[in-house]
């Protein structure tokens, strides 16, 4: 009896863990996922959004750094990870 008393106070702990799971770990691994794919698919001529709301055409990219022309003869340098979104993926 003492054994199987223990066993049923595992269970909601093991059900909480689980909801857990499925609700925030797992969504979050797919979403990081994506967006390392995402990062890593980027070429030059890409149109896309920076985390601080600039939008710009890529011009040129050196392994971790990117160039990116945000207006005619205007260009600033920034890391891949500052990137928010590809638009002209974006359908």
């Amino acid at each position: 009896m003492n054994q199987n008393s223990a066993f049923m106070q595992f269970i909601p702990l093991a059900a909480i863990m689980l909801i857990f799971y499925f609700l925030l770990i797992r969504p979050q691994q797919k979403q990081l996922k994506e967006r390392k794919k995402m990062l890593e698919a980027i070429k030059t001529g890409d149109k896309i959004l920076t985390n601080g709301g600039i939008i710009g055409t890529i011009s040129a990219i050196r392994e971790e750094e990117l160039e990116l022309e945000i207006a005619k003869g205007v260009k600033i340098t920034l890391v891949r990870s500052a990137v928010a979104s590809v638009l002209n993926q974006i359908k």
